[in-house]
């Protein structure tokens, strides 16, 4: 008896760490942080696809891919045009930047949290990259300025 009882305890602790990892909750990555990623990227509701990236954040396959291909409801990610109608549509491009923060998020730069400022930098980065500074480059500090106008608007 004592061993099912273990058995069911190390279900729930894993049930509830698997849970976490898929992006359902990831920290200070509130709608307001969701709000300044949008607008960092244009937020462009009416945008289709251009040169590879598809949506109002302008997301690539690759990012979906490694984002773990969320799709819209019922559809299949095998689909050749299941990143495209995904990423194209605001709640599961969402889905698409939950899952992603959930597997690249940390601290970038160095400050001690992990915050919206840091999601922003995995957005221009990417996820593995994300420590390199934004005025490095045009677009960077474009990005920065928007992202900066969001967060104290």
């Amino acid at each position: 008896m004592r061993t099912m009882h273990l058995q069911v305890t190390v279900i729930l602790v894993c049930s509830f760490m698997f849970y976490t990892v898929l992006g359902i909750y990831v920290t200070n990555l509130n709608e307001a942080c969701i709000r300044c990623l949008c607008h960092v990227a244009g937020c462009d509701l009416s945008h289709t696809c251009t040169g590879g990236y598809c949506g109002p954040f302008y997301i690539s396959r690759v990012y979906w891919v490694d984002a773990g291909k969320p799709t819209l409801p019922d559809d299949n990610p095998e689909r050749r045009e299941a990143y495209e109608d995904c990423a194209r549509d605001y709640y599961c491009s969402v889905k698409i930047i939950e899952n992603y923060m959930a597997r690249f998020g940390k601290d970038c730069n160095g400050d001690g949290v992990t915050n919206c400022y840091d999601y922003m930098m995995i957005n221009h980065h990417g996820g593995r990259a994300c420590s390199s500074p934004l005025f490095l480059s045009q677009l960077g500090l474009r990005r920065l300025k928007l992202f900066q106008q969001c967060r104290f608007n």
